[in-house]
C-alpha cells in the first residue's frame, strides 16, 4: 500500500491525543479491525479488493467539538478525483465498507467514509444487535449533517479531491443517511441509497422520515431496494416512488432479494442484485456528472 505523506495527513491520535478526545466525549478514536463483530462469521463470497495503486489508509478529520476516525481511498497517481463519500451501515466502517471505497478509488474516485457514531460508541465491537441499535438511537440527524459536511471539508483540503463532482452512497443505515444528506446539501451532484430505511426508523418512530424531507431533495438519487426487505416495505418504496414524481430521483426494487444485499460478506448477500446495482451506481454518477 502506498504510504500516506505524513506532511498531508494529520497523524492518527496518540495515546495521549486519544485520551484527550475521549474525555471531550468522543468515545470511538480508531477504526474497527476486519469486520464488525455483530455480522461474524464472515461469508465466504466476501470481495477483498486491493490497495495497489493506491493511497488508502486511516485519517483523522477535524469535527464540531473534535474529530473522527475515516478511511480515505483514491489512485496513488494523478488528481484530484471526483469525489465519493461512503456513508457506513449501521455497524461503522468496518472492512466491508473500508473495501467499498478502494473499489471507488480502483475507478478513479477519492473516496472517504467517517465513524459517524464516534461521539456515542463503538459498535463494530458489539455482538448484539439491540446494543448496536441503543447507541445508534443516540445520534442526531443533524449531527451526522455536520459531520458529512466535514468529511467533503476534508477531502477539498486534501488536494486529491474535487468536491464540485461530489457524490455520496450509503447502505443500510447510511442509505437513509444518504436520502437525508441529499436534502441537506443540494451541493451533491448525485446519490445512491442502498436499502435505506424510509418510514420511521427502527430506533425513534418519532424520527424524521424520508417522506418528510423528499421535497427538498434537488440531486437525482437512485434508490436501491430489496422486495423480501422486513425493515422496508415495498408499499413504502411505492409511496415514496408517487412522491418524487417530478423529482430527478429513481427507484429499483430487486425481486426476490433480501435486505443486505450488497454485503458480499453476509447471507443474505445477491450477487446479481449487488452487481446489477453497483453498475446502475456507475451510471447514474456519470449522468449526472460526478464522474
Amino acid at each position: 500500500m502506498a504510504s500516506i505523506p505524513p506532511d498531508y495527513r494529520q497523524a492518527l491520535p496518540t495515546e495521549t491525543e486519544t485520551g484527550a478526545l475521549s474525555r471531550r466525549g468522543f468515545l470511538t478514536t480508531s477504526l474497527a479491525v476486519g469486520f464488525a463483530a455483530a455480522v461474524q462469521p464472515v461469508h465466504a463470497e466476501v470481495i477483498s479488493t486491493s490497495d495497489e495503486g493506491l493511497i488508502a489508509g486511516s485519517v483523522r478529520v477535524p469535527v464540531a467539538g473534535g474529530a473522527i476516525p475515516a478511511y480515505e481511498a483514491y489512485p496513488a497517481v494523478g488528481g484530484p478525483f471526483p469525489t465519493v463519500v461512503v456513508i457506513q451501515e449501521i455497524f461503522g466502517v468496518h472492512e466491508h465498507i473500508r473495501d467499498v471505497c478502494r473499489r471507488f478509488a480502483k475507478l478513479g474516485y477519492y473516496a472517504i467514509s467517517g465513524e459517524l457514531y464516534a461521539r456515542q460508541g463503538d459498535v463494530a465491537k458489539l455482538t448484539d444487535i439491540n446494543d448496536i441499535i441503543k447507541i445508534v438511537a443516540t445520534v442526531p440527524d443533524n449531527q451526522v449533517n455536520g459531520d458529512i459536511d466535514s468529511l467533503v471539508d476534508f477531502a477539498r483540503s486534501s488536494g486529491k479531491a474535487d468536491t464540485t463532482r461530489l457524490g455520496v452512497t450509503g447502505f443500510c443505515w447510511g442509505g437513509r443517511a444518504t436520502w437525508l444528506y441529499a436534502a441537506h446539501n443540494p451541493g451533491v451532484k448525485a446519490a445512491v441509497a442502498w436499502y435505506g430505511l424510509i418510514g420511521p426508523p427502527m430506533w425513534d418512530k418519532n424520527g424524521t422520515t424520508v417522506f418528510q424531507v423528499a421535497n427538498k431533495i434537488r440531486t437525482p438519487v437512485l434508490g436501491l431496494f430489496a422486495e423480501q426487505d422486513k425493515f422496508i416495505p415495498v408499499d413504502q418504496v411505492e409511496k415514496l416512488r408517487a412522491q418524487l414524481k417530478g423529482h430527478p430521483c429513481d427507484l429499483v426494487v430487486y425481486p426476490g432479494v433480501q435486505h443486505g444485499f450488497h454485503a458480499d460478506y453476509r447471507p443474505s448477500y445477491n450477487k446479481a442484485a449487488a452487481e446489477d446495482g453497483w453498475g446502475r451506481l456507475q451510471a447514474w454518477f456519470k449522468r449526472y456528472g460526478v464522474s
